[in-house]
């Protein structure tokens, strides 16, 4: 609906070259954004606005570091042109930029003849026309089928994500069963415990029940007791009152008589009372007794169900606890699917990104291929029309001889011309026909001469007029062409180029001798599958000099069991020992001689590893790569080989390699010398085969001031240290989490274990790329802008020392403190603040193209930080205080200027001391934390050391700034390690 209501604009063919340029500027912005160099440029060549060298200079120009300069510098090139460069970029951008074509001329695109501007011929126009519309139906063929492959690959990882999904909903079914049988089973407990309390509370009652019994029987045993003793003195009374009754009969008298009667009496009173009041006193004990007894028989009885309950309760505990560990069990075995689910989740969400990523880079391949394909067929339009235009001047070099001298030249050689030719034709040997070589004759011409020349090759090689050769030309031409056909066949084989193949040791010579220029004819007809190129060909030994570097050819089986090596990435790798009647004494090879490099075939690629500047683990691994024929570049360095063996003889040296690392993890000492070191710490790394180890290597700790080496051991090498580091962040990432204050406490404490470093350099050790295959060096030689996805850890990377001049310049971080301690900072002696310069918009494009802006300010346009204004503070020999961010940090690196990183760590309680600072600068302490946590992650990226400042070191600013001070001139006197650019 847009496209039908747009309002034509004006006519471009009736637009001066001003206008158009105009138009084109004013949309200039939109144009380097949206268009790509490579899909114009076929157009603009074919419209003769552009050169090859343009199109050279456009596309790889290494100033040109992204697509919107290539875009920006082929407009500046299409000014140049006048009102053909701007009609043409129109044109251009109508066929591939439709929308982009609308948006600058706010015409519609149209794809008839009349609204182009005629540049190209009808016929061409058309032709490229068809070649572009095919080119994008084949596009989106190609995103068709690519979309279809990605939508059924998403269907697949949905139906396996719905898989994990039923699969955890079943997980957490079990784990809401397992958290109902855990509250039933706390609940059996709870009763348990209950029943315990009770048989607790029995067994009291029991214990106090016998206790009454036996406070009974002792109170029932002195009630026998006094009943005893009344008895007997009962017994007494009796005896005592009939002996007194005796005595009383025989010799009371009559007056005494009714007293004794009355005391009688009352005895006889007392004695009844008695009788009375023990049968009752007997009951009611022995009632008591009765009751005492039935109590304990009860008492007895609920003892033994008491016992009964016991031994049942305890069978149930029993199986409870059985219960219990098979829950337990199986809350383990939950545990573990539950972790493996989320493993395979986090497989998955990692295979999804790599498949967009692949989408990416198939994406981006696509778009290679297609400017590949636009060049190569801008290339052919030009060799088609370099082609055309030399046929046009040798039909007009033909039409300016006369047809009679033609005519006399030919019947003059008439007879000479018939019997070279049918000789010629006897030969076997047939050229390849060449292009240059058609050139000598018009296929259009009507000459006499034509029906007896049979053959234009034959009698047109390597000829400039239209004249035929004599008989003695055409035979010294022979030859040469036969030189050339040997020469060419035998450069078929790009492997075996310049070489000459030796056999295994104790073979028979079979190498063809040399055949020489007179029997050439004889041996034309051979093929070059019968009869290789380089049996052609035979020398005495397998040996090309090419300046110092001789190439040598055999055959290399366990070639480490044939010579021996020494040195490393600082001498250089040297053969020390070759053994006797092997194919390597054989070829000639002696000690004292570098191996420079080493070609090789393994699974039918050609490998190329470079061991000039390798380690000796190296180069032991490149040379055990070797499984059959191969070719080793050797120098002979003897003077260099002797040295080194001098200095092993005098333990100078243990071996040739010496560089230096930064270590990104922590290594705890261990036993046979381990060296203990932390992460970020400077190795210097003297050997890389110690005696006696397979995965190590040894190094020393490094001065931190000087380059001399401190303590000295033993340290995985880099690649038992790679599986270290991936051990290391495993146990990292399920590690269980602490509280937050503990984690709090135990942060402020600890030191940094583990450094994630990556890189996408390809190759078997990142740290020397020295391995090449054949897709590597397709790769290198055509698009360095590809994009690399090889990705690995790395657990050291390369450093190199510099020596930083007077002051360097200081950046402190977070930035939102930064910008408050900054200008504290530069108001001291020996610091200066950097001042922003305002540019004008071609002085600012001008850094900008050449990296000299450091960071853009806030306050106005092309306000901006430069490079220019920190060296300018440094040439005073004072520090230069820089009010930015990290990304300045790389583009310094790039001049050779390495600044102070100086981060400040913060916590809660060190923000609250800065909050009125932060008032002032309108920051709360939630931004300084925020920004804390958002740069201190970036800090591990940055390819040099800081110096962190722990939270609780300071307790005021003056106290910060002159801990900074110190920090500053500690951190001037070291040296500065630098890491390479990893990707």
């Amino acid at each position: 609906m847009a496209g039908d209501c747009l309002t034509e604009g004006p006519d471009l063919r009736e637009m001066g070259e001003e206008e158009l340029w105009e138009l084109i500027n004013d949309n200039r912005h939109r144009i380097s954004l949206e268009a790509r160099p490579c899909i114009l440029i076929p157009y603009l060549r074919q419209a003769r606005v552009l050169s090859e060298m343009d199109e050279d200079e456009i596309l790889s120009c290494h100033n040109l570091t992204n697509r919107s300069m290539r875009t920006s510098y082929m407009l500046d090139l299409l000014r140049s042109q006048g009102r053909n460069g701007a009609v043409a970029l129109l044109d251009s951008l109508m066929i591939h930029y439709p929308t982009l074509y609308t948006q600058v001329t706010g015409r519609k695109p149209s794809t008839e003849p009349s609204r182009f501007s005629g540049l190209i011929k009808y016929s061409e126009l058309t032709e490229y026309l068809v070649r572009a519309v095919t080119g994008m139906q084949k596009e989106l063929q190609e995103a068709r089928r690519e979309a279809g492959r990605m939508s059924a690959r998403c269907a697949s990882l949905e139906s396996e994500i719905g898989q994990i999904m039923g699969q955890e909903e079943k997980s957490r079914c079990i784990q809401s069963d397992n958290e109902r049988l855990r509250r039933h089973l706390c609940s059996l407990q709870h009763d348990v415990t209950k029943l315990k309390d009770e048989k607790c509370d029995l067994y009291m009652r029991y214990t106090a029940a016998i206790e009454e019994k036996s406070a009974v029987n002792m109170r029932l045993h002195d009630l026998n007791l006094q009943v005893y003793q009344l008895q007997t003195e009962l017994q007494k009374a009796q005896t005592e009152n009939e002996f007194q009754k005796r005595r009383s009969l025989r010799c009371a008298s009559l007056a005494d008589s009714p007293q004794l009667q009355e005391e009688v009496k009352s005895l006889r009173y007392q004695l009844g009372k008695m009788e009375k009041l023990d049968p009752a006193r007997q009951d009611i004990l022995a009632q008591d007794l009765a009751e005492a007894v039935d109590s304990q028989v009860e008492l007895a009885k609920q003892l033994g169900c008491y016992r009964e309950e016991n031994e049942k309760l305890l069978k149930e505990k029993q199986g409870l606890l059985d219960q219990k560990e098979c829950l337990s069990l199986q809350v383990q075995q939950l545990t573990l699917d539950c972790n493996m689910h989320q493993k395979k989740s986090t497989v998955i969400q990692n295979q999804m990104r790599e498949l967009q990523a692949e989408r990416d880079q198939a994406y981006l391949s696509r778009n290679e291929a297609q400017a590949m394909i636009a060049r190569v067929l801008a290339e052919k339009d030009t060799l088609r029309c370099q082609l055309v235009e030399l046929q046009e001047h040798v039909f007009s070099l033909q039409a300016s001889h006369s047809p009679r001298k033609q005519q006399s030249s030919c019947d003059e050689t008439g007879a000479e011309w018939e019997s070279p030719g049918s000789s010629f034709e006897d030969n076997p040997v047939m050229p390849r026909r060449r292009l240059r070589r058609m050139d000598a004759l018009n296929p259009m011409s009507t000459s006499p001469c034509t029906p007896e020349c049979e053959d234009p090759p034959a009698s047109s090689i390597r000829s400039n007029n239209a004249e035929p050769p004599c008989p003695e030309s055409l035979r010294r031409r022979e030859e040469a062409l036969y030189t050339d056909s040997c020469l060419e066949t035998a450069e078929t084989d790009s492997l075996l180029d310049g070489y000459v193949f030796i056999p295994n040791v104790g073979s028979e010579d079979k190498h063809t001798p040399r055949l020489s220029s007179a029997n050439c004819s004889s041996n034309d007809g051979l093929s070059r599958t019968s009869v290789p190129p380089f049996l052609m060909r035979s020398r005495p030994k397998a040996i090309r000099v090419n300046g110092r570097v001789l190439s040598i050819s055999f055959q290399g089986e366990a070639l480490l069991s044939q010579l021996e090596v020494v040195g490393g990435n600082k001498t250089g790798v040297f053969v020390h020992q070759v053994t006797e009647g092997s194919a390597a004494h054989t070829v000639g090879i002696s000690p004292g001689a570098q191996i420079v490099e080493v070609k090789c075939e393994q699974n039918h690629k050609a490998l190329r590893m470079v061991l000039e500047d390798s380690t000796l683990e190296e180069a032991r691994w490149a040379l055990g790569q070797v499984t059959g024929l191969c070719h080793l570049s050797l120098r002979q360095k003897q003077d260099d080989y002797e040295v080194l063996l001098q200095q092993l003889q005098s333990s100078e040296t243990s071996s040739g390699d010496s560089f230096y690392v930064r270590v990104n993890m922590s290594l705890s000492a261990g036993q046979n010398g381990t060296l203990a070191v932390s992460c970020n710490d400077i190795l210097h790394v003297t050997n890389t085969r110690p005696t006696g180890t397979e995965d190590s290597w040894h190094a020393s700790q490094v001065h931190p001031c000087k380059l001399l080496d401190l303590q000295s051991g033993i340290v995985p090498n880099y690649y038992r240290g790679q599986r270290l580091l991936i051990h290391a962040i495993e146990e990292m990432s399920f590690q269980t989490k602490t509280s937050q204050k503990s984690w709090r406490m135990v942060s402020q404490t600890k030191k940094k274990t583990v450094r994630i470093v990556s890189t996408g350099r390809q190759g078997r050790n990142p740290l020397w790329v020295s391995v090449e295959d054949e897709k590597t060096i397709s790769t290198d030689s055509g698009d360095s802008s590809a994009s690399k996805t090889c990705m690995s850890l790395m657990p050291y990377t390369l450093v190199t020392p510099h020596y930083p001049p007077i002051c360097r310049p200081v950046l402190l971080l977070p930035s939102v403190l930064g910008r408050i301690l900054d200008k504290k900072l530069a108001g001291w002696q020996g610091f200066q603040l950097c001042e922003p310069e305002v540019l004008s918009s071609s002085e600012h494009a001008a850094q900008l193209q050449r990296s000299e802006v450091l960071e853009e300010c806030e306050q106005g346009r092309n306000c901006c930080f430069t490079l220019q204004s920190v060296e300018k503070v440094m040439k005073k020999g004072i520090h230069c205080v820089l009010p930015m961010g990290l990304d300045c940090v790389r583009r310094l690196h790039r001049a050779q200027i390495f600044p102070i990183i100086i981060f400040i760590g913060q916590s809660a309680r060190s923000a609250r001391k800065l909050r009125t600072r932060l008032h002032r600068h309108s920051q709360s302490e939630e931004q300084l934390l925020t920004c804390s946590r958002s740069e201190e992650p970036l800090l591990d990226k940055l390819p040099c050391l800081y110096h962190s400042v722990a939270p609780d070191s300071w307790c005021d600013q003056a106290s910060l700034l002159t801990n900074l001070r110190t920090i500053i001139w500690e951190e001037q006197k070291k040296i500065v390690w630098v890491e390479p650019d990893l990707w």
